[in-house]
């Protein structure tokens, strides 16, 4: 073979090597990430932490409905997704016609908040009360029991794709909504601006927004609002029967609306997607999740040591 034909090839294979290569490690690089906008104060916390002990790294994260942002994924628009649900057979066989296999990692257990406007006497509501609400046998504040506001019900969520209408909609088996008072806006902060303005509403939030009491924000969003206690039974005797979606009552499965956060990639590289899984499923991302107010898959375990004197 000619000596400069070996050259060349040499050259090229060097060329397309380097082609290849990922632009990205798990210490180094930037990449782009969705998640369900819901998420949001749990996400920013994880990603900014991550960003703090790798500066060399960043995170591009657009916040979207929760359909949207697994379509961002599935179109290799955004490396991987926080999301509450995994992906259905259809969006799976979509990847695995690139012939790309999904990673999936269940990292906490959130819930979905529900907020009225402090004008409400009564913080208590029944599963039986909200799943008649949402069949549309319950319409008015007064039908109740215990309420002190009379007027019209307004279901007010974030999107009409948002991960937290899906939920409510699921758990009570609702496919059709065109008789049902629901009120949309753009994020979760806007649910929260709406109900402490209009007290007929009925707000649904992500937990996070509400649940970490050492951030500023956190006690600025929950002033003027009541967090609703939920019962799973349908004639509560007291009030230790009710639940509101607290850390403890979400870890023990207490509070009847929970739902888990997952983790959805496509990374095909250990890249810097695999590296913020690493750190989160290690002690250090169970203890950021602990201190958000939300449960984590993996608990911090703290050891105390007493000593003998």
């Amino acid at each position: 073979m000619n000596v400069f034909v070996r050259k060349a090839i040499w050259v090229g294979l060097v060329l397309l090597g380097a082609c290849s290569k990922p632009s990205d490690t798990p210490s180094r690089g930037e990449i782009t990430i969705t998640a369900d906008e819901s998420l949001q104060p749990v996400v920013d916390m994880l990603t900014s932490a991550y960003e703090g002990v790798n500066p060399n790294t960043n995170f591009n994260t657009v916040y979207k409905p929760e359909q949207e942002a697994i379509s961002m994924m599935l179109r290799d628009s955004a490396r991987l997704v926080f999301s509450t649900r995994q992906l259905n057979e259809r969006e799976v066989a979509a990847l695995n016609q690139e012939k790309i296999k999904v990673q999936t990692q269940f990292i906490a257990t959130d819930g979905i908040a529900l907020i009225v406007s402090h004008t409400h006497k009564d913080s208590l509501v029944t599963m039986a009360e909200l799943g008649d609400i949402f069949k549309g046998k319950i319409t008015r504040w007064e039908q109740l029991q215990g309420a002190s506001l009379t007027g019209p019900i307004i279901l007010v969520f974030d999107n009409n794709n948002s991960s937290n209408l899906t939920y409510m909609l699921k758990r009570f088996n609702v496919t059709d909504v065109s008789k049902l008072k629901i009120f949309t806006v753009n994020s979760n902060k806007q649910v929260i601006d709406y109900v402490r303005k209009n007290p007929v509403a009925l707000g649904f939030i992500g937990v996070n927004w509400i649940s970490d009491g050492d951030v500023p924000l956190t006690a600025e969003l929950s002033k003027d609002l009541r967090v609703l206690g939920v019962s799973e039974k349908p004639n509560p005797t007291s009030v230790e029967e009710y639940y509101q979606p607290f850390q403890r009552n979400l870890g023990l499965e207490l509070y009847p609306l929970r739902r888990k956060i997952y983790i959805l990639s496509r990374e095909a590289h250990s890249g810097l997607g695999g590296g913020l899984m690493t750190y989160i499923a290690r002690d250090v991302g169970g203890l950021l999740i602990e201190k958000s107010g939300i449960w984590p898959a993996e608990p911090y375990n703290r050891e105390v040591y007493l000593e003998k004197r």
